[in-house]
């Protein structure tokens, strides 16, 4: 059953088909500011991954391609035999894993999990950092439209993944903080994080591929985040690096982060 609150997945708009994958502990309402400009030229499929609230449980074993599976059957469920993908966070790693499956025309992944040079073990703070926050917010669960409702309580809960966090409006900022507090599968997911990494099979990716980062990422910052994309994985594709924007441009700037999306789809 969906967690309170959420609904499992959007659809809306005509056109090319277009799948948006949400990040970690995140929920697909992220979407929800670019949603009205993709939607003029695409028919949108915004899924909630599975472990995250709204999304499908994790029912049995947790493995590295559980995401990519689950993302498979929304697709296959909604007539989607191939789409245009854009994914931020680890959302932007499942849209290269369906790139590798070949169920992907184009990717536009924004600041995909996964990129760090053999050796740098930053990713394990990136992984405490969402433990962390986590247990200081399950307690604060009764008082989130409180928090949402004031500037001080939107600024601390969105600036480490929004620069012009202050245009975001306050029910989506409740609904931020509500999903990773939802997010139930998201010590099973860092436990897998940590034993699996994030592999990318980029020799069978085929499609074209954009990646957009925000040079002002908090979370995955440019460019040592980002080394074996842009070094080993990916140097061919589209790279565009967003002055003063953090880790979700979706929420900073949603006309500019739907406009590098669908201009890249061609539709």
């Amino acid at each position: 059953m969906p967690a309170p609150g959420f609904t499992p997945s959007h659809r809306g708009g005509s056109g090319e088909p277009l799948v948006l994958l949400h990040g970690f502990t995140d929920t697909w309402r992220t979407w929800e500011l670019c949603l009205p400009q993709l939607e003029r030229r695409h028919d949108v499929l915004a899924p909630t991954l599975a472990g995250h609230a709204g999304g499908p449980p994790l029912d049995g074993g947790l493995h590295i391609d559980l995401l990519a599976d689950e993302v498979e059957r929304a697709m296959d469920a909604a007539g989607f035999e191939t789409a245009h993908v854009a994914g931020n966070s680890l959302g932007g790693w499942v849209a290269l894993q369906l790139a590798a499956r070949g169920r992907a025309r184009t990717v536009t992944a924004l600041a995909p999990a996964g990129g760090w040079d053999d050796g740098d073990d930053s990713f394990r703070q990136v992984l405490a950092h969402f433990t962390e926050m986590r247990a200081t917010l399950a307690p604060l669960l009764p008082h989130v439209d409180a928090i949402a409702a004031s500037e001080e309580g939107r600024r601390r809960a969105m600036q480490l993944v929004a620069t012009n966090w202050e245009r975001i409006p306050a029910d989506l900022v409740a609904c931020e903080i509500r999903g990773v507090i939802g997010c139930d599968g998201a010590e099973a997911m860092i436990e897998l994080a940590l034993r699996e990494g994030w592999p990318v099979a980029a020799e069978r990716i085929a499609c074209p591929v954009r990646v957009v980062w925000g040079a002002a990422d908090r979370i995955l910052p440019y460019p040592s985040a980002a080394v074996r994309y842009e070094r080993d994985w990916l140097p061919q594709a589209d790279w565009v690096i967003l002055d003063d924007v953090g880790h979700c441009p979706q929420l900073a700037v949603p006309l500019e982060t739907a406009q590098l999306i669908a201009g890249f789809t061609g539709a």
